[in-house]
């Protein structure tokens, strides 16, 4: 059975949107991003969606700025992580 390609993890959004601001790509290659993207997204809750627009128009903007906080946070521990295991 197959839920739906439209449905996917919010979180996975501010992740990427993160990302980009830190120039990730430029830095990394595209294994240690993968292993990242799985350390980062482990350590924060899961909130799905179907639509990008409903998140834009329902999302009261405390809960938003407390999701890209909870994504920066998550981020620097796992590049801490990634640092101190450079194999896992």
């Amino acid at each position: 059975m197959k839920i739906s390609d439209d449905i996917h993890n919010y979180y996975e959004k501010l992740v990427l949107d993160h990302f980009e601001e830190l120039k990730v790509e430029e830095n990394y290659d595209i294994d240690f991003i993968a292993d990242l993207t799985c350390i980062v997204l482990n350590q924060l809750p899961t909130r799905y969606i179907r639509h990008e627009v409903d998140m834009a128009f329902y999302l009261p903007a405390s809960e938003r700025f407390e999701m890209e906080s909870k994504v920066k946070v998550a981020v620097v521990k796992a590049l801490d992580f990634m640092k101190t295991h450079p194999s896992a």
